[in-house]
């Protein structure tokens, strides 16, 4: 098998496949529960799912911040060991869920977004660091497209036709999936180490300790700064548009089992092939600025699609998958890509996964005041209207803030060398 995996084709193949699987699996422990509504269960205000989702996604936002130092020490020998215990807690808090009956069960959701959340941290870092990193990126961001989609379609056809109960489908669905995830873990953990050539094109990934991170966001700031502030938006927008999918598309008469998969699909083939051409610009500086110009296009697809929608050009459903291009052609380069290229250009010896986890624990606390902003502070819109609306605003504010962004990381770029690097003492 090592041999084999020597040959580039092969190892992008097999790498890329392996990352999707492992990634889809672990969404069938985190989002079989937004493929129910639990209608008519409200508490303190708040409907009984969107307690249950602001729960798991603040678990998942404390994760992220747990995984800042975590995913950045951890060895490439405890990867897979890693995965594996975080993927195990969470089911055993779905159990929970399923027996502790409501309300009383709510806070067994924040226990299964706790270790998830590190999850796709570590994964990366099977990945990063390699020449062939942009196409192995691009399979595994795919699969988050991809497998939220699947992993709906798949809860709701178990509901109905092996009559699971709604406090149960979570974790059910996530038992199906134990065996495909550990075969994928395994073939993860096969991947050979980057070569001398790898580290030579893509600098080298050494664990991140404490100051290591502190000097990485001085260097990076006050870019980086403004790019999360970018992403927390795009996070919270994408998040609301994934959680509430099935409550938006029934509001239009447009929800069957099947649709979830089929638009989630599309996007992704979209997504992987766009990501994976990113292999054939070699230059890192000049594939940094192609990945911002992408961003920026998406945001106006996000845009021109919400008001073509409004004019009825648009049906509903074309609209939804047309919404999902726009939102992760921008969200999946900041989970990998964008991150990759601009460690790449500047030679700084750091790990990818430590700074899209970064990314990512604002990003969801993010997720968390839409959720409350939307039920205490528009509570009448509708969450159609509601979707509509923040397409206009994250479209304008993730320019601005990106434009900003860029122009901070070029002027570093050509005002110092890649190795004059930012030093300081400190926890991140």
């Amino acid at each position: 098998m090592k041999n084999l995996l020597r040959h580039p084709t092969v190892f992008v193949l097999f790498g890329a496949t392996a990352a999707f699987c492992t990634y889809t699996c672990m969404y069938a422990f985190r989002k079989g529960i937004t493929a129910v509504t639990f209608e008519g269960m409200a508490y303190a205000g708040l409907s009984y799912k969107t307690w249950l989702i602001m729960a798991q996604v603040l678990g998942y936002a404390l994760s992220k911040r747990l995984g800042v130092k975590v995913v950045s020490e951890v060895s490439a020998g405890r990867r897979a060991v890693y995965v594996l215990a975080f993927i195990a807690a969470a089911e055993l808090a779905l159990l929970g869920f399923a027996l502790v009956p409501a309300p009383w069960n709510i806070p067994f959701l924040l226990l299964n977004g706790l270790p998830l959340g590190m999850v796709y941290g570590v994964v990366l870092g099977f990945l990063e660091g390699r020449r062939q990193t942009d196409a192995l990126v691009a399979g595994l961001t795919a699969s988050f497209i991809f497998a939220s989609g699947f992993v709906k379609t798949v809860a709701l056809t178990i509901r109905a036709d092996w009559g699971v109960t709604e406090f149960w489908l979570p974790f059910v669905t996530g038992a199906l999936f134990v065996g495909p995830l550990l075969l994928s873990v395994f073939a993860l953990s096969n991947l050979p180490p980057p070569t001398e050539q790898d580290r030579a094109q893509r600098t080298v990934r050494p664990p991140m300790m404490q100051t290591d991170r502190r000097a990485f966001v001085r260097y990076f700031n006050p870019g980086l700064a403004l790019l999360i502030a970018a992403y927390v938006l795009l996070t919270a927008f994408r998040d609301f548009r994934d959680n509430f999918g099935p409550e938006i598309l029934k509001s239009v008469g447009n929800l069957s089992p099947a649709l979830f998969t089929k638009t989630e699909a599309w996007v992704a083939v979209v997504l992987l092939v766009l990501m994976s051409l990113m292999t054939l610009v070699r230059d890192h500086w000049q594939a940094f600025r192609l990945i911002n110009a992408v961003m920026i296009l998406a945001m106006i697809t996000l845009a021109v699609s919400t008001y073509a929608y409004e004019q009825g050009w648009l049906s509903a459903g074309n609209w939804y998958l047309a919404l999902g291009i726009g939102l992760y052609a921008a969200y999946v380069p900041l989970n990998g890509l964008y991150f990759e290229r601009l460690v790449a250009a500047f030679r700084y010896p750091s790990t990818v996964g430590f700074v899209v986890t970064l990314a990512d624990y604002y990003g969801y606390l993010g997720s968390v005041g839409i959720l409350l902003y939307k039920n205490f502070g528009q509570s009448d819109l509708s969450y159609l209207d509601f979707l509509r609306y923040g397409a206009y605003a994250l479209a304008g504010c993730f320019v601005l803030l990106l434009g900003a962004s860029y122009r901070s990381m070029a002027g570093r770029y050509t005002e110092q060398t890649p190795s004059r690097y930012a030093t300081s003492t400190g926890d991140f």
